[in-house]
């Protein structure tokens, strides 16, 4: 008999899951994720799990963990400060695939450098304006370089990182270490991206390490990766990107486990994202173009998901346009008012009683803030630092904090950083309201949406006539965000071109006609035609209203609550490891891998090589994430030409995957 447990750290609720065998669930838990100190969430949620079967923990032989931390931060816009360094590249380069968004102001610099298409240096490296400009950079927490060409020689690269390490004590992440395939802005992003993510993700895993052992747990920690594999936790440290839309992955290998359905949409519902994906054949796609999340494209290998910022803690925020006015969700996750008064009962009810006994509504009632404890004072404007410093640790009612329009900026600015949150109406407290949910407060939720549906739209009408039909106004609006995202996600995924963007078609009148089955003259239907199984806690809440407006079947598992901690221990490991061959002139093979190209004059020998070398690669990363009888399979793409009736080769590719179960001793 042996024991693994599965982990997911969400951006609401930590889930620790434990099976027997590999087969059985026989513990699970839920502790709220502590964002202060990721350890007392994880530890609660572990102790909690190990206790219901009172399961000694040395006899758990794998811990797992999913995570949808990089996600969130990515979605809403947070991470550390960062510099990046293009080598090679015009500043016009910047423009392109969001480099400026993805930068938020943050440090950059564009110098010589970089090399050709095939592998040979372009112009020398820009070495001491490079050592200048390090020297005078200060506050950023890690530094992204990418090189024009790093994929077909990553010698600028490698010596720019040797050269910042010199002069800093902090991580470098490069481009050709995370994406092998060309598209140099695209590759600037994702190292961007990668570089702010690395102290978020080492924090993480430090504490889940350091929580493990003191629980007396002696199995290596796994992490999930973004298609659902398995690598080790020193090679997710490496690599943060690679874990974003790890919580999804590790959720459609959950929801495969838990239904044996091979063919359905899964749609993840959690506090900040929904996350909705195909499933076919029993696996799912990755998506050929990388990983997209949020505003961003980026280039990591990751199951072909669709996130958007709707969740069960999503913001109630109020649209006024003209005369009218509206509700919308998200994305932007807050603390629900609920949760915040089970925190902190007396201040958070003594705020909203004074705010109802208010004739006027304010723009700020049932909105709090505080602060998120950090290991290190963040560096802030002198504008910013005056309103930081009002806020306490305890929740402050916003309406004490925000003075001018100047100061809204500011918390806007706060809570990007990551170094405050906020507390406001959402779907959970509606929840609460209606009696679908009594996790939390339930009388704070009732009077902070009595406290929303004061508020008034465009011509001066309430919201709502009263506290539940604000709260029905708020669930339905859920529904439809929710049945909008997956009717997006399916117009995204057809192969039949409709002629318009999937978003536009998710809300085209006809459409909308159908889903109503609108039958006249003419007749139309529209509807979805796989299952859909509806994951996370609150799923059971939402989607069958969901099915009821897509017209499909929705499958609700017995353990759709911790399907992302179930899949974050019985995915497989799977290493990949690629190299190209080009050919600069007929005859010559130009092998690609790790440093300058090596030359070949036969095609059949430098094909040969390459396997070798990708086939050692990945059975070595493989072994070293923990793998056992690993099996290999090999992909090759040639690329040739017609010129004179004759075949010229032109290029190959060639993608090694090495996988295996972790190992797992038996007690």
């Amino acid at each position: 008999m042996s024991f693994i447990l599965g982990v997911d750290t969400g951006g609401t609720y930590t889930d620790a899951v434990i099976l027997e065998d590999e087969e059985r669930v026989i513990a699970f838990s839920k502790a709220l994720t502590t964002h202060s100190d990721l350890s007392l969430g994880i530890g609660s949620a572990i102790q909690k799990a190990v206790e219901q079967k009172n399961i000694d923990p040395k006899k758990i032989s794998l811990v797992s963990l999913s995570t949808t931390l990089a996600t969130n931060a990515l979605v809403e816009g947070q991470g550390d400060t960062v510099a990046l360094i293009m080598i090679g590249f015009k500043d016009s380069d910047l423009k392109k695939h969001s480099i400026f968004d993805a930068l938020k102001g943050d440090p950059f610099l564009v110098i010589e450098g970089g090399h050709n298409y095939a592998g040979f240096e372009a112009s020398p490296l820009a070495k001491n304006e490079l050592s200048r400009w390090v020297s005078e950079i200060k506050g950023v927490s890690a530094y992204a370089v990418c090189s024009q060409f790093a994929v077909r020689n990553p010698e600028h690269e490698l010596e720019a990182a040797e050269i910042i390490r010199k002069l800093t004590d902090k991580p470098v992440s490069l481009s050709h270490q995370i994406s092998v395939k060309l598209n140099g802005p695209k590759r600037a992003l994702t190292a961007v991206l990668n570089a702010r993510l690395i102290a978020l993700i080492d924090l993480l895993i430090v504490k889940a390490e350091h929580v493990i052992k003191s629980l007396g747990l002696l199995a290596p920690l796994m992490v999930v990766r973004g298609d659902g594999a398995l690598i080790s936790a020193a090679q997710a440290r490496e690599k943060p990107i690679e874990t974003i839309l790890s919580g999804p992955a590790a959720s459609i290998v959950g929801a495969r486990w838990l239904t044996g359905e091979t063919e359905a949409i899964i749609s993840d519902i959690g506090g900040t994202t929904t996350d909705i994906a195909v499933l076919m054949g029993g696996k799912p796609a990755i998506d050929p173009r990388g990983a997209s999340v949020g505003p961003y494209r980026t280039m990591v290998e990751a199951v072909a998901m669709y996130t958007f910022g709707l969740g069960g803690d999503s913001e109630v925020k109020l649209r006024v346009e003209g005369l009218g006015g509206d509700i919308s969700l998200g994305p932007k996750r807050v603390i629900p008012v609920a949760l915040a008064a089970s925190i902190e009962p007396d201040l958070i009810h003594q705020t909203l009683d004074n705010q109802l006994k208010n004739e006027t509504p304010n723009d700020f009632d049932a909105r709090f803030i505080r602060r998120t404890r950090a290991s290190t004072e963040p560096v802030l404007s002198e504008r910013d630092d005056k309103v930081y410093r009002r806020i306490g640790e305890q929740f402050y009612p916003m309406s004490k904090v925000v003075k001018s329009r100047l100061d809204l900026q500011s918390v806007i600015k706060l809570v990007s950083m990551g170094v405050a949150q906020i507390s406001a109406v959402t779907p959970s407290d509606a929840s609460h309201v209606l009696g679908k949910s009594n996790a939390w407060d339930k009388e704070a939720a009732i009077k902070a949406i009595d406290l929303f549906a004061r508020r008034r739209n465009g011509s001066g009408e309430l919201l709502a006539s009263s506290t539940a039909q604000m709260a029905e106004r708020i669930i339905c609006q859920l529904t439809e965000q929710t049945s909008s995202s997956i009717l997006e996600m399916a117009f995204s995924e057809e192969k039949v071109d409709f002629g318009d963007k999937p978003d536009v078609l998710a809300k085209h009148p006809l459409t909308q006609f159908g889903l109503a089955g609108y039958s006249d003259l003419i007749k139309v239907n529209v509807g979805i035609s796989k299952k859909i199984i509806g994951l996370g806690a609150s799923a059971p809440t939402y989607y069958p209203a969901v099915g009821t407006e897509l017209n499909c079947e929705v499958i609700l598992p017995e353990y759709a609550g911790v399907a992302n901690a179930i899949g974050a221990v019985v995915g497989k490991i799977v290493m990949r490891e690629s190299g190209v061959i080009s050919s600069p002139s007929e005859g010559k093979y130009l092998v690609h891998l790790d440093g300058k190209p090596v030359n070949f004059t036969s095609e059949t020998e430098a094909l040969k090589v390459l396997e070798e070398k990708l086939t050692e690669k990945s059975i070595q990363k493989a072994k070293e994430a923990g793998a056992e009888n690993v099996s290999v399979n090999i992909d090759r793409e040639i690329k040739t030409a017609n010129i004179e009736n004759r075949s010229v080769f032109v290029e190959a590719s060639v993608l090694v995957e090495a996988s295996g179960r972790p190992r797992i001793s038996k007690s």
